[in-house]
């Protein structure tokens, strides 16, 4: 197969980005891995990019003991690690505007000392605050923190100057299942609104991902083809290289379903195929998106084995490597049946999509880290080429590059040059970085300057949560009651017999990962 690749038709065209108003953000768990690891070198980038408000603070609040030097000292070094030629005068003048509080989540004393410290720094005389509090810690602390922040009268105030707006992060998963999502949310909304809750996906902020909309809904040559009648299938997988590292024991009370399939497929699958929104605003956006989810055609627990496999890896290789299998990780019960791949073969009945079979597939410890949507277009209706003895051709397939390289590629046929008719599959693709020249921005740069703007695009509404639970619920209660437990799959494996025989029962074949 050749390529060809794609540039940009106006590489000097400019986007104008507006900066945050002044906001005051409270991050709970600012000691742990996410806030040093994304959330502090995100927001880091946005100073830098001069997209923070001359008035914005951070206040970090955990358990662990920190003065502001240590907490400032240890951002430091977050930064430094992530970002290269950072100015060092630049990085001193973001870390002033951090601040840390220490103490126990269930603690009334915690918040109290939030709130002086807010007041304090809300005194700008010309300053409007939004305040922000982001959850950055494990689930199941979620609605302790929300009834300590209304019991404070944090999160609940009366309104007065110096304060606009008061929002809520959220990061997934929202629930164990429906009837936990609905008990977290009705808690959560003792105090907030759902205008006011951001339930954060990070998939949802990588360029590829939001580049859905635009692909499909600003070129007219793609959207009359996105149907039945021209899409064989439809293929969506995330499949990482990794195991459950330093998250072992949050994953195995979770696994792979809860951690990605319930919101990063199922949130990629709808931006695929949901119905072009009325405009650009972010509640006509998430209408189509849940009209997508609730058009999942819905299955008993009786199903799960035919449309679903699960899979947990064993030992094996990764880059000529030893890892042990899943269930002697550190941090993760010996008799564990926690899945940590799950493969799915869904259908959509609406009028687009009736009879088109979109499978998704997950995976940790698997050969080759990708992520990507591919789109299988049907074979053409009748070949003119079969008395010059050509073998059948390839579909032409669209692929979605989200990870490890941002990009698009199209498999189209062409004539090779000569006197005989020989046909080849041509590969026209473009990379974000070869095409624009930038290395593409961390996903929670966008998602947290959103928030601040107010912009709840790319965050979930909670019908779209209620909506995955309700579909998923019948597949968590089989597997429950199913004593057999996971399919055993060797750690550095593309896929493994089950799930194979998901996708060829149909007569078609799982893509090779990070085939682009």
């Amino acid at each position: 197969m050749s390529d060809i690749k794609a540039t940009a038709v106006q590489p000097d065209i400019i986007c104008v980005e507006a900066a945050a108003d002044p906001a005051i953000l409270v991050v709970f768990g600012a000691s742990g891995d996410l806030a040093k690891r994304k959330l502090i070198p995100s927001l880091f980038q946005l100073f830098r990019r001069d997209l923070l408000s001359t008035q914005f603070h951070l206040i970090g609040a955990a358990r662990t003991k920190l003065s502001d030097h240590n907490f400032r000292q240890a951002a430091i070094q977050a930064i430094k690690q992530d970002t290269e030629n950072a100015r060092e005068q630049k990085i001193n003048e973001f870390a002033n505007r951090l601040y840390y509080i220490s103490g126990d989540y269930n603690n009334a004393e915690l918040y109290s000392n939030i709130k002086e410290k807010i007041e304090l720094l809300s005194k700008h005389p010309h300053a409007d605050y939004t305040l922000i509090f982001y959850l950055a810690v494990p689930p199941f602390l979620y609605a302790e923190i929300a009834s300590r922040l209304k019991d404070s009268g944090l999160a609940c105030p009366k309104p007065k100057t110096g304060q606009k707006n008061v929002r809520l992060v959220v990061e997934k998963p929202f629930g164990r299942h429906l009837e936990s999502a609905a008990q977290l949310d009705n808690n959560i909304r003792k105090c907030f609104e759902e205008s006011q809750i951001y339930r954060i996906d990070h998939y949802l902020g990588k360029e590829t991902v939001q580049n859905i909309l635009v692909f499909r809904f600003a070129n007219t040559i793609f959207e009359p083809v996105w149907n039945r009648n021209y899409i064989d299938s439809i293929q969506i997988t995330i499949a990482e290289t990794l195991g459950v590292e330093h998250r072992a024991s949050y994953y195995d009370k979770s696994g792979a379903l809860r951690d990605i399939f319930q919101n990063h497929m199922l949130q990629m699958l709808a931006l695929v195929a949901m119905e072009p929104p009325t405009s650009f605003e972010a509640d006509r956006i998430r209408d189509e998106k849940v009209k997508l989810l609730r058009s999942i055609r819905p299955f008993q627990a009786d199903q799960a084995k035919q449309l679903f496999v699960r899979g947990t890896y064993g030992a094996g290789e990764i880059q000529s490597q030893k890892v042990p299998p899943y269930w002697s990780e550190p941090g993760v019960k010996p008799d564990s049946k926690t899945e940590t791949f799950v493969a799915a073969k869904l259908f959509i009945d609406n009028w687009r999509w009736k009879g088109v079979p979109f499978y998704l597939r997950t995976g940790k410890r698997l050969a080759k880290k990708d992520t990507e949507i591919s789109v299988t277009f049907k074979q053409i209706p009748h070949s003119m080429f079969y008395t010059a003895e050509i073998e059948p051709m390839q579909s032409n397939i669209l692929v979605l590059q989200i990870q490890p390289q941002e990009g698009i590629s199209l498999t189209f046929q062409a004539k090779r040059p000569g006197s005989k008719i020989c046909i080849d599959a041509l590969n026209m693709s473009f990379a974000y970085k070869d095409v624009f020249g930038v290395k593409m921005p961390e996903a929670y740069q966008r998602l947290l300057l959103d928030c601040m703007l107010g912009d709840q695009t790319l965050f979930t509404r909670y019908d779209a949560v209620e909506t995955a639970w309700k579909l998923l619920d019948p597949v968590i209660r089989a597997w429950e009651n199913d004593q057999t437990g996971p399919n055993i799959y060797p750690a550095g494996s593309e896929s493994f017999p089950e799930a194979d025989r998901l996708v060829e029962s149909d007569g078609r074949k799982w893509r090779k990962l990070a085939e682009t």
